[in-house]
């Protein structure tokens, strides 16, 4: 049997081999995690912090995100071990929901956070969300999708608490900058018309989630290291609705398994298109771009 092919029955080789690759990558992945996350803050006892109202709740779109994310991948992996499909499915699919819980261990033991049941809920979504759809088709016909633009803040208070905030490199800014975040849940038409004959299959429709106006968790005050308070509260917090034009790579036929896997990775994320915006202040936007 070739080293890559998918068995039709369990080889205890390949359940080793798995298993100490995710160990390896979580691991790895967590103490990345420690110094870029956690770095220059100071840790404390466990303790519990209720942050379900933070962020309009951007953060909470990112743990469904990545718990789902993680878990799906996981999934693609341990159907190279032969393991019988449900087993699989249980095993990738909660593999998501087990590292994010570690992570909000580590927040349990930070001075800044805390161990968040809010976060542990979207956790069990993005899981949740990965899960059924095996189950029930065994294809994920609606994928979360993320996307992210470079955001400029205005020079003074502001640009020093998004520096604070956000970091100052591309991946920080990418990882921690909720105002320049975008969240999707993008659905495949044709996986719901499978015998649609003018339906492209990688055509998707999604529908994305954002937020900007935000310089702190829960409002626009903040007193800075020199003991200066700074108020912008006139500077709305936005809830932003989007609806959008889609692809779904893993659609695109190939026989290549390294494009396969290429197209696997580009799904996370959102393909840059037009899109109709509807925010919380009552404005509509149509963007001839955007990501």
């Amino acid at each position: 049997m070739a080293f890559f092919s998918l068995p039709d029955t369990t080889i205890k080789e390949r359940v080793w081999i798995l298993s100490g690759t995710t160990a390896a990558i979580y691991g790895s992945g967590l103490a990345v995690l420690s110094t870029a996350w956690y770095k220059g803050y100071p840790r404390s006892s466990f303790h519990f912090f209720n942050d379900a109202g933070e962020w309009n709740q951007m953060d909470k779109a990112g743990h469904i995100f990545a718990a789902y994310f993680e878990g799906k991948y996981s999934r693609e992996m341990w159907r190279w071990s032969g393991l019988p499909r449900k087993q699989q499915i249980w095993i990738g699919g909660l593999s998501g929901f087990a590292y994010q819980s570690v992570i909000e261990v580590l927040d349990g033991f930070s001075e800044k956070w805390g161990f968040s049941w809010s976060d542990m809920g979207a956790n069990a979504i993005g899981s949740a969300l990965l899960i059924s759809q095996e189950l029930a088709w065994d294809e994920q016909r609606i994928q979360l999708k993320f996307s992210a633009h470079p955001k400029s803040y205005p020079e003074g208070p502001v640009r020093e608490k998004a520096d604070q905030l956000f970091g100052h490199t591309f991946w920080e800014r990418t990882l921690k900058d909720y105002n320049a975040q975008t969240y999707w849940l993008s659905v495949n038409l044709h996986s719901f018309n499978k015998n649609s004959t003018w339906l492209p299959r990688w055509l998707n429709i999604a529908v994305g989630y954002g937020a900007e106006g935000m310089y702190g968790g829960d409002d626009n005050t903040w007193t800075d290291a020199h003991g200066q308070f700074h108020d912008y509260t006139h500077v709305r917090r936005v809830r932003q609705f989007y609806l959008s034009p889609d692809i779904d790579f893993t659609k695109i036929r190939s026989r290549k398994k390294g494009v396969r896997v290429l197209f696997q990775v580009l799904n996370m994320m959102k393909f840059p298109a037009p899109a109709l915006e509807i925010n919380s202040l009552g404005n509509v936007k149509l963007h001839p771009i955007y990501f």
